[in-house]
């Protein structure tokens, strides 16, 4: 069992030297140094690269437009259901003085005005969601229009560069260290900018 296990370790060394010597041997990838010495192959099998994409949001106009949409929307929505709120509320109140103040000619009167209220409650309930589900659908479609227009202009800018995949780095998640180089933020912010100006004319 011993000897078997020293022939191979002799055989995964072997391996490694091969590997090593290939590797080494080999065309070397051209590079490009940054100011701190760190380095940036040009020639890699597979270069990757990443977009911060808080930057991006930040600084995308059509990001930025779709955005105040959605504020100016929630805004809207808002008003509308606090002010339907805010009657309710009174209404609430004039029926709690009047049970306080003996102000209903008859019981029967007081219920039907409580059934009504109950009613007006479960309509401002419904009223919250549609808005709700109103807000998240548009909220879906401007994040489905947002990330087309940046993966059809991915595409465009992928185009005669030795990319073969470009990360999305939210808050520093998924990207916890990137060369200098690696980081095309600023190259697509002003790309999109551009062709979002033009569509504009």
């Amino acid at each position: 069992m011993k000897q078997l296990s020293t022939v191979l370790n002799g055989v995964l060394l072997i391996a490694v030297i091969v590997l090593f010597v290939l590797h080494f041997s080999g065309q070397k990838a051209s590079v490009e140094a940054d100011g701190e010495g760190q380095a940036v192959a040009e020639g890699s099998a597979y270069p990757v690269a990443y977009i911060n994409t808080d930057s991006l949001l930040l600084n995308y106009t059509f990001a930025k437009e779709v955005n105040e949409q959605l504020m100016n929307k929630e805004e809207s929505s808002r008003a509308d259901f606090n002010e339907k709120a805010k009657i309710f509320q009174q209404d609430a109140m004039a029926f709690q003085n009047k049970v306080q103040n003996n102000g209903f000619l008859s019981r029967e009167r007081a219920e039907q005005e409580q059934e009504r209220l109950a009613k007006a409650e479960r309509s401002l309930q419904e009223l919250n969601q549609r808005l709700t589900n109103e807000l998240m659908g548009e909220q879906e479609k401007l994040n489905r229009q947002l990330r087309d227009t940046l993966i059809n202009y991915l595409d465009i800018f992928a185009t005669g560069k030795p990319y073969k995949m470009i990360l999305s780095n939210t808050l520093g998640d998924n990207v916890l260290y990137g060369a200098k180089g690696v980081d095309v933020t600023d190259q697509i912010i002003e790309g999109l900018n551009a062709r979002h100006a033009e569509s504009k004319k």
